[in-house]
């Protein structure tokens, strides 16, 4: 087994629990960084589907202060988590057995508690946050049958720690599919030891998902992507004041822990045989990656088109990452 000590006590230092703490824990608590208006989807953007409806209105009423912060912040993402979340849905719905799913980072856990609750223990899902004002949230409608929290980092969450919690024994067979939603990058850019970290906890055919925001080669492509979420998106939801009071207090230091695609692909090429991006706003993507290519086309086939507006557009989705990104010393599955 890999030895984590060393990146463990590099979490313990990052960012995200020290400098940037503050902030989460005001914002998980609605003290600070509320949108003036809820977040709401542009159904136009999704198929008219009688899951798709009831994902949406269960999901708005699950939400806690920070899910609002997020889905006000990232354009189009509270479409795109309507989207994943019913192709989970539907990908678990053919399934011969209920599956597990790890949502790692994901403040109140908004998107896998809503999967759980209409899946009706075809999902079992757990999340994860190291904050107390997103577990209270998580809980504040009850204790979902199918659904847990664990109120941690997610570098506390060891194989053995599936083993030693009671709470958390029914997931010590790894999970289905792990999605990290934007939380590496408020570590560190070590996307090798984390996902190394959280590999460990995915089943052998499990997928693992992926949802960062990554740098350019080209740094006025990424000023003008910036440009279009800050004043055509999220002045929708947030004043002048407050998008530049938040570029100040977290932005810029998370863009130090941002990465490349081709970063991200040198990491995953060496652990999975396979890799799509299904969805790209701005400068924002979301990756899926497997060892099992069947799986991995089965939950993208259940996606359907990805819920954006034309302007927010950037390349024909969803395209294999290994294919896109070119490197030096491509690997190839005999490797392994």
């Amino acid at each position: 087994m890999e030895d984590f000590t060393d990146f463990i006590a590099e979490c313990d230092r990052a960012p995200r629990l020290n400098e940037l703490a503050p902030f989460f824990s005001a914002t998980a608590a609605g003290r600070s960084g509320m949108p003036w208006r809820r977040p709401d989807v542009d159904r136009r953007l999704l198929p008219r589907d009688p899951l798709v409806k009831r994902f949406i209105a269960l999901h708005e009423r699950r939400q806690g202060p920070f899910d609002q912060h997020y889905l006000s912040s990232i354009p189009y993402r509270f479409e795109e988590e309507c989207r994943l979340g019913c192709a989970i849905l539907r990908y678990a719905s053919d399934r011969s057995d209920p599956i597990s799913l790890y949502s790692l980072g994901t403040a109140e856990g908004t998107m896998a508690r809503t999967i759980s609750e209409l899946a009706d223990g075809l999902v079992e899902t757990l999340s994860c946050s190291p904050n107390v004002e997103n577990e209270r949230s998580f809980f504040a409608h009850g204790t979902p049958p199918h659904a847990s929290f664990f109120c941690g980092p997610f570098h506390h969450l060891m194989p053995s720690a599936f083993i030693e919690s009671e709470a958390l024994r029914h997931f010590q067979a790894g999970f289905d599919i792990i999605m990290e939603d934007t939380t590496f990058q408020m570590y560190s850019p070590n996307r090798k030891k984390q996902i190394a970290f959280v590999a460990q906890n995915l089943k052998p055919d499990g997928i693992l998902l992926l949802v960062e925001k990554f740098r350019h080669g080209d740094d006025s492509e990424y000023k003008r992507r910036e440009d279009q979420k800050d004043f055509g998106f999220k002045a929708r939801y947030f004043s002048r004041v407050q998008i530049l009071a938040k570029e100040e207090e977290v932005l810029t230091q998370m863009n130090e822990n941002e990465v490349t695609l081709e970063e991200i692909t040198a990491v995953l090429r060496d652990v999975f045989l396979d890799c799509f991006v299904t969805w790209n706003s701005g400068n924002f993507y979301t990756l899926a990656a497997s060892n099992s290519p069947n799986n991995l086309k089965r939950l993208v086939s259940k996606m359907g088109r990805p819920a954006l507006p034309a302007e927010y557009t950037y390349s024909e989705l969803p395209f294999r990452l290994y294919d896109r990104v070119r490197l030096a010393s491509p690997r190839k599955p005999s490797d392994r």
